[in-house]
């Protein structure tokens, strides 16, 4: 085959996204011709994106001998240095390419600027201070983008211990922009305050020079304490409050850590409601005049956030009643009244006030967001695809179009719908279209390799190549791929049977009578589920019109049509677990710091009887949080799934049993799960773990068991509404063996402290809890709710 074949072969497979294959393809054009700059261009490209760094350099390298005048074949060549992370020589060839450019000192030129700043940018990596700040300041002038100037000229001086010039810096900056935080830490850093007063005289000159700032009042609020905390946090209040600011309990939230500062907070605002109430002020001795009706109003709305925050719900949906009731039509209100029955565990009273909100302005799409993501936690998914048509593209399905938008923060809150609703199918369809998303966002990528070395935005380029390189650790992939493993190891746990054959071994044991009842019953089932079917068809049919071209023209610019993601396939894969694991892989390179990954891991490993792997497993998990209750679970299967295998190899076997004294010394399983229970006797969580281990090694503990893990007591720590759920599902599902009577009484106690959550609720009661999008609600549902 000729170059030219090669080099088209080469082109066909990167159309497929097969790029390893393509840069082969490549490599054997250039046998034949060495010198090519189409091919040697379009290798670079390829490597690139395969972070093939070593082979980017010598292609660029060989790009530069050949047009050494070309502006893209410096600077690719400088990247590649960059990226390998030799800062000096990137410098280097950054500053010969610089000096070829003819460029007047007083000229600005936005190109030349980027030169400039990534060239500074490269030599801070290289740790070269010194150099970086004398660059910075011989060529400001040249550079478009002032405020980066400043702020990292700020930073050098930092670097270089050059205190009082900093200081100048920052202050500058301030003046620029009062409400940036990282000015004020920067301040700090260069005037190094000895004491608590030094730093907090920092803050007060702030107010001086910008008596209308928040932020120079916020910032102190952090590290005072007692009658100094009080003293500062009573103004910054009082601003807030008067000037009608929504978001001011969001940046206190942080403080909520400290005891002591969530009573001062508690004292001094509820002190403002009383005396706003009586006379209209603040306090009864001020001599001001009289606040607005309004501030009464936003120190409410403050109050129900506080006390929805320390687990206060009948407080707090007091105080966002009473602001309800003064002001019916302010969305914030009822946005926040939903909040605390989510927190309160009544997600479907949730979702109905959050629909109530939605109401007062349809057109606001970020309160359409909120209340399409209420009714999917809600386990209403039909009515969230309806709430998110409104903002949709006409003439295409709801769900599709967010798909295609890559709407990620939908998909992950349906495929824990679906997860919940136990349709395994969808949710795992909703998973691997998130998976597809992220793949997709790494093939986007290519074509700014090109891009951006012609218009020189070198700055931005260099940080997309380093998000690229960690893009699956982002919440919206952990969260996809953690949904997606779970399904999956319940899959392998629980395989999905035959419906006909289950039927027809529950329909034997039904009487005549009973029968005739259920026959009825299915065929309306199954003449509503035709209805349905004809109208999703006829619905579908008319989409498909509108989608047909558009699919099309998407199919030829991504290489070919994709597989349909159909979920009862999705369901009924043959080796659930080997698709967990591919799930789990981008987790276990990018997301080690956190311990679900490493418990996913050791479920899946446990699974396939992978001991080395589970051992790998558990030791990484335990260097991050030795007392995890899930850990103290997988630790004590895999002592007993050790201990019970024959079939290892002897130098598995030595390697086991070394690390296995190392984490257990001396003790037996259930020693060790004694141990962890009487270290963690007042934490619920922990009781709750040390309980199912004793039922699991010994049945014949069930009562003490489930003893241990009903205990309610106010004395115990991490009782929460949350915990609590945990518990009554293990009641339920048989991990505390059969306690189905027992789970009954324990819904009860927990109904009596947390009265509000639906889990706790009485048999029946989801029943009569109806919402009706943007409809009428039944008067039980409203009586029920105002009693609570």
């Amino acid at each position: 085959m000729t170059f030219s074949g090669w080099h088209v072969y080469g082109l066909l497979q990167r159309s497929d996204k097969k790029y390893d294959e393509a840069i082969k393809c490549y490599r054997n054009a250039l046998k034949w011709d060495k010198d090519n700059l189409q091919i040697l261009r379009d290798l670079s490209l390829l490597q690139i994106q395969m972070r093939d760094l070593e082979g980017y350099r010598e292609t660029r390298y060989q790009l530069l001998q050949l047009r050494p005048a070309q502006r893209a074949s410096w600077i690719g060549y400088a990247i590649a240095y960059h990226l390998l992370e030799d800062y000096e020589m990137a410098a280097k060839i950054i500053e010969e390419f610089r000096k070829t450019q003819q460029t007047s000192p007083d000229k600005v030129d936005y190109e030349y600027s980027e030169l400039l700043l990534y060239q500074n940018q490269v030599l801070r990596e290289a740790g070269l201070f010194r150099e970086a700040l004398e660059h910075l300041t011989t060529y400001e002038k040249q550079i478009c983008d002032k405020l980066a100037v400043e702020e990292t000229k700020g930073e050098l001086l930092l670097s270089l211990e050059r205190f009082e010039e900093a200081a100048d810096v920052y202050r500058q900056l301030q003046e620029r922009n009062p409400e940036n935080w990282s000015y004020y830490h920067g301040l700090e850093k260069a005037l190094k305050p000895a004491s608590t007063q030094e730093k907090l005289k920092i803050y007060e000159e702030a107010w001086e020079k910008y008596p209308k700032g928040l932020v120079p009042r916020r910032l102190p609020l952090s590290f005072l304490s007692g009658d100094k905390f009080r003293e500062c946090l009573d103004p910054y209040l009082r601003m807030n409050f008067s000037k009608g600011c929504p978001p001011v309990f969001t940046t206190l939230r942080s403080l909520y850590q400290d005891k002591e500062k969530v009573s001062i907070i508690e004292e001094l605002v509820v002190g403002f409601e009383t005396s706003l109430r009586s006379c209209r002020m603040f306090s009864p001795n001020d001599d001001g005049k009289e606040e607005p009706p309004t501030t009464l109003l936003w120190v409410q709305y403050f109050l129900a956030q506080h006390y929805d925050q320390i687990g206060q719900h009948t407080k707090a949906l007091e105080y966002i009643n009473a602001a309800i009731e003064s002001t019916p039509t302010l969305i914030e209100l009822f946005l926040i009244k939903a909040k605390i029955y989510k927190h309160a565990g009544n997600i479907r009273e949730a979702a109905r006030w959050m629909d109530e909100a939605q109401a007062l302005d349809t057109a606001d799409r970020f309160i359409n967001s909120k209340c399409a993501k209420y009714l999917l936690k809600a386990g209403l998914i039909k009515e969230a695809e309806e709430m998110c048509a409104k903002f949709t593209r006409e003439g295409a399905s709801a769900v599709e179009n967010l798909n295609e938008m890559q709407c990620m923060w939908f998909q992950t809150e349906c495929a824990l719908a679906y997860k919940s609703m136990k349709k395994y199918g969808e949710a795992l369809k909703k998973c691997h279209e998130i998976e597809r998303h992220f793949v997709e966002i790494t093939d986007d990528q290519f074509d700014f390799h090109t891009y951006c070395m012609r218009k020189m935005t070198l700055r931005s380029y260099v940080d997309l190549l380093k998000l690229e390189d960690v893009l699956r650790m982002h919440p919206f992939y952990f969260k996809a791929s953690q949904t997606a493993i779970l399904i999956y190891l319940n899959l392998h746990d629980n395989p999905l049977t035959d419906d006909s054959k289950e039927l027809q071994a529950d329909t034997g044991n039904l009487t005549d009578k009973e029968l005739k009842k259920l026959r009825n019953k299915q065929r309306r089932a199954q003449k509503k589920a035709q209805l349905e079917e004809e109208k999703k068809n006829a619905e579908k049919e008319k989409q498909l019109k509108n989608q047909k071209k558009k699919k099309e023209d998407d199919d030829e610019e991504i290489g070919g049509p994709k597989e349909e993601l159909i979920p009862e396939k999705l369901a009924r894969v043959e080796n659930p677990l080997d698709e967990a694991v591919k799930f789990l892989t981008p987790l276990k390179n990018l997301v080690k710091n956190k311990i679900d990954t490493h418990l996913l891991a050791f479920e899946i490993y446990f699974r396939k009887e992978k001991f080395l792997l589970m051992l790998q497993s558990v030791k990484r998990a335990y260097a991050i949080d030795p007392d995890h209750p899930w850990l103290h679970q997988c630790l004590v299967r895999f002592f007993k799934g050790v201990s019970e295998s024959k079939d290892l190899a002897e130098s598995v076997s030595m390697v086991l049993k070394q690390e296995i004294s190392r984490l257990f010394g001396e003790s037996n399983g259930k020693s060790f799960n004694q141990a962890f229970l009487t270290k963690h006797f007042n934490s619920i969580p922990h009781r709750v773990a040390a309980a199912k281990m004793m039922f699991y090694l010994d049945p014949s503990t069930q009562k003490k068991a489930v003893d241990l893990a009903i205990a309610l007591d106010e004395s115990l720590n991490n009782r929460n509404i949350q915990i609590c759920t945990e518990v009554l599902e293990n009641l339920r599902d048989g991990s505390l063996g059969e306690a189905k009577e027992t789970a009954e009484l324990y819904r009860a106690e927990c109904h009596k402290i947390c009265p509000y959550t639906l889990a706790f609720m009485p048999p029946g009661y989801e029943e009569n809890m109806k919402i009706a999008v943007n409809g009428d609600v039944s008067t039980e549902t409203e009586e029920l709710a105002n009693d609570m």
